[in-house]
């Protein structure tokens, strides 16, 4: 059964309300995890996390077709920027991963509110979007180890302004697709 659209809405709407709370505790727990000699800012990760988290919103909402390709493309960013904080390519997946604990901790309860076979199926929505972000973020980290190895173009340079300059493009496009809601 697929979730019907108040169904969609009650959990983007839970979503959005834990969105603060969420993007603090995952922020608070991959800086916690990682060296203080990170090459990218608390700031521009935190902004990194604000729009795969805005996307994944807007991915079990009505726009969830408009927004795939962008969550593939930000994932993948993704992906890239964990190879230029040095992370290896299990830790770029157990850091996806732990949003997912977070979202089953934050939003569990709106969950047990909703019919048994609504809330398989907004959970079976959640982890395949999740699951997908996993392996895309994977292979934009792969991407980037092959393309340091061969010197080329799209890999963000640590601290650089390139980072910002793809979340930004990432972002404007989002911003586009919830304009036309």
């Amino acid at each position: 059964m697929r979730a019907s659209h108040p169904t969609l809405q009650t959990v983007g709407r839970a979503l959005a309300d834990q969105r603060h709370d969420i993007i603090t505790d995952w922020a608070n727990w991959l800086i916690d995890r990682v060296t203080p000699a990170s090459a990218i800012p608390r700031e521009k990760l935190e902004r990194e996390l604000r729009l795969l988290f805005d996307l994944l919103v807007e991915s079990v909402g009505p726009m969830r077709r408009s927004v795939a390709e962008i969550w593939y493309r930000a994932c993948e960013h993704y992906g890239r920027c964990g190879a230029a904080r040095g992370l290896a390519a299990g830790e770029i997946v157990e850091e996806i991963q732990y949003l997912r604990e977070l979202l089953i901790r934050r939003v569990g309860p709106v969950l047990t509110g909703l019919r048994q076979r609504q809330a398989m199926s907004i959970i079976l929505r959640l982890s395949s979007i999740l699951d997908k972000g996993i392996a895309v973020a994977v292979v934009g980290y792969t991407d980037a180890l092959v393309a340091t190895l061969l010197s080329k173009n799209g890999v963000p340079a640590p601290g650089g302004d390139e980072i910002g300059r793809q979340l930004e493009q990432i972002e404007g496009e989002l911003a586009a697709i919830v304009r036309h809601r």
